[in-house]
């Protein structure tokens, strides 16, 4: 549904526009309308959900710290799973005319490859540590990850997944080891601003160009990305094989990409699959439906690139 224009109840002119342009990161009161369609054809996607799933997914460490509210953990890491992967289905429902889309689990993500064959796989966020897991989930994917062709787009713990299976450490934001911080860390949470370093990587593709429409002033001003975090783990460095394509102050590795002859495998450490977040249930998150379109418009890009792989 369109909403209506508001009239503004008062015999005042209207507002006119400063003549010095605001500061960075160039805000503004308002974000300009955009209708979103749906430009990709279809897309079959494998869509891994990276969360615990029961206890045979549990570490010798996770079955001590919870002890008795193990089932109760569990649970809550159900309850959050859902969420993060009606996030990313919703994306494709939004995005792709006719998309065919299949979840499966981290421990199980090599069988349901070789069966469903997708176009692309995108893998979900994260809750717990990774010393939580069993280290047999977390090889297997490893031996999955650094073999695949299919292309691939990894969601903030997916992403560090991609990192901790090449070689990179997972750590605090204030780069403690995780067992030495499972309280009160430094979390990077909300809307926040990103740097884009590698501004010429097609997944930003229209970043650019002025007349694109599709992103914000900030963007086309300053090369930065507006997108939503929560997380209190990073990767330690990019590893051998990917580049960095964004940055942050409290987080350096916020994107990178491994793109080779064998593989293509975008990470973010960000959630891109925000972007369709209910605007009437959230009003205080921004002051319009499409300011977090910038994920979406990545979202959107892997897609096409993941496609374009595969024919």
């Amino acid at each position: 549904m369109i909403e209506e224009p508001i009239e503004l109840l008062t015999n005042e002119p209207p507002p006119t526009e400063p003549d010095v342009l605001l500061p960075f990161p160039f805000q503004h009161t308002f974000c300009r309308y955009e209708p979103i369609e749906k430009r990709v054809e279809k897309a079959r996607v494998l869509v891994v959900d990276c969360l615990l799933r029961d206890e045979d997914d549990l570490s010798d460490v996770a079955r001590q710290d919870w002890g008795n509210a193990t089932a109760t953990q569990i649970k809550r890491e159900r309850y959050i799973a859902g969420l993060a992967l009606q996030n990313i289905l919703g994306n494709f429902e939004r995005l792709v005319k006719e998309p065919v889309t299949e979840v499966t689990h981290l421990g199980t993500i090599a069988t349901a490859a070789k069966k469903f064959n997708p176009d692309a796989i995108v893998l979900s966020g994260t809750l717990r540590d990774f010393d939580y897991y069993n280290p047999s989930v977390i090889e297997t994917f490893g031996e999955f990850i650094r073999t695949t062709g299919i292309p691939v787009l990894a969601i903030c713990g997916g992403h560090q997944l991609v990192g901790l299976s090449f070689g990179a450490r997972v750590v605090t934001l204030d780069r403690l080891e995780q067992h030495e911080q499972r309280e009160n860390r430094p979390i990077e949470y909300q809307y926040r601003f990103i740097r884009i370093t590698e501004p010429g990587d097609p997944i930003f593709r229209g970043v650019t160009n002025l007349e694109s429409g599709i992103w914000q002033d900030y963007t086309t001003q300053a090369r930065v990305l507006r997108v939503w975090q929560n997380h209190g783990l990073q990767l330690d460095r990019v590893p051998d094989g990917f580049k960095l394509l964004a940055t942050s102050y409290l987080c350096r590795n916020q994107m990178m990409v491994k793109r080779d002859k064998e593989q293509l495998i975008y990470t973010v450490q960000f959630h891109l699959e925000k972007s369709f977040e209910d605007w009437n249930k959230s009003r205080t998150r921004w002051e319009h439906q499409n300011e977090s379109r910038d994920g979406r418009i990545l979202f959107e890009n892997f897609l096409f690139l993941a496609l374009a792989r595969r024919s």
